[in-house]
């Protein structure tokens, strides 16, 4: 399906079964002249780079092969300087392409390494994680963390196309299935209520089982429902926000962790933690937080704040999120299942330290 990029053009994401098989057939038409850079974590690498690396080598490309440890702590801004330099000595020019190939943390600095060297080089994605498949991959957000809060230094730079394998979820740890999952529960809370119903059903434990049919059938969902949202705002200028659910205080809480926990699983506390926000501040549906909280634990996700993690130091990160305008916190709040509701025009909602202790404490 095509995804809406900058001055009009657009993007392929592409969803199926074995693209990975004849990925340099798959990629050709996309490939320059120049070196290759592929960005891949060192458990992707072993299970997919190397492989990857030898096809695009034996079709007559000089692969680069970056590759960085796994997790959070990796993105950051002297893994991404690390990935310039690299990139530099191994010959990388005009006609260089960028592959990042795994999760959401090569996703991220792989897209940040094309935003930003020479001013810009085309990339590609090359997804395996389901975090990355039904939201990372798709929108053309790329940066790293600091320690100040959680993307704070980026740059929009959509990809040229986007590849996604679902047969590469058979690798995939099941706490990382988890984690995507939480991102699947989003846009049933926010945008797509029929998704959340269906999740509810039956659909969440057929994709914790892999079943292929069903992960592929939720992530083309997912895949179309951002790009929809994507299409009236690339930028996140305002609409966009509404993907923001439950990632203030996930953020907030990331930064409290030292990103120890997986992002998926901040977000899932913080849908938790908006949604009690949004009972009280909207009214509407009085069993919306307690469905999240439900459905969340069935995808063995995390529901409250961590032992020895404290309130104080959650909102202090959620602070310092990049959503904030002057100097406060803002949340996507929810009033049903399907139905974001804004706020003087904004797809967020102004709220005080005092509301985010509330629900946090509670």
């Amino acid at each position: 399906m095509s995804v809406p990029a900058d001055a009009g053009s657009e993007y392929e994401v592409v969803v199926g079964s074995g693209l990975l098989a004849d990925v340099s057939q798959r990629l050709q038409p996309h490939l320059g002249s120049g070196p290759i850079l592929m960005v891949a974590d060192t458990t992707v690498h072993e299970l997919y780079g190397k492989a990857m690396a030898n096809a695009l080598t034996t079709a007559g490309h000089h692969c680069v092969e970056l590759v960085i440890e796994p997790g959070e702590a990796s993105k950051r801004r002297s893994v991404a300087a690390s990935l310039q330099d690299q990139a530099i000595a191994a010959g990388a020019d005009r006609d260089s392409r960028v592959i990042a190939l795994g999760g959401g943390v090569p996703g991220d600095l792989g897209g940040y390494l094309a935003a930003t060297l020479l001013r810009g080089l085309p990339w590609i994605q090359v997804p395996t994680s389901l975090l990355a498949m039904v939201d990372s991959s798709v929108g053309g957000k790329t940066g790293v963390d600091t320690a100040a809060g959680k993307n704070l230094v980026g740059a929009f730079w959509h990809p040229q196309v986007v590849l996604a394998d679902v047969e590469a979820l058979g690798t995939l740890a099941d706490a990382e299935l988890a984690s995507g999952l939480a991102e699947v529960i989003k846009y049933g809370v926010t945008l797509e209520g029929q998704l959340f119903a269906d999740l509810e059903d039956g659909l969440l434990e057929s994709v914790m089982a892999r079943v292929p049919e069903a992960v592929a059938l939720v992530v083309e969902r997912c895949v179309a429902i951002k790009a929809a949202v994507v299409a009236e705002d690339a930028r996140e200028a305002n609409r966009r926000q509404v993907l923001n659910f439950g990632h203030t205080v996930g953020h907030g809480i990331e930064v409290a962790m030292n990103y120890t926990l997986r992002h998926g699983e901040a977000v899932a506390i913080g849908m938790v933690m908006e949604a009690r926000l949004s009972e009280q501040r909207l009214g509407g549906a009085a069993d919306l937080a307690e469905r999240i909280t439900a459905l969340c634990a069935r995808a063995d996700l995390p529901v409250a704040l961590p032992d020895g993690v404290g309130v104080d130091a959650v909102v202090e990160g959620a602070r310092h999120d990049k959503k904030n305008q002057a100097g406060q916190p803002r949340c996507v709040l929810v009033q049903e299942f399907g139905c974001v509701v804004p706020h003087e025009g904004n797809w967020s909602h102004p709220v005080t330290v005092e509301e985010l202790q509330r629900v946090l404490g509670e």
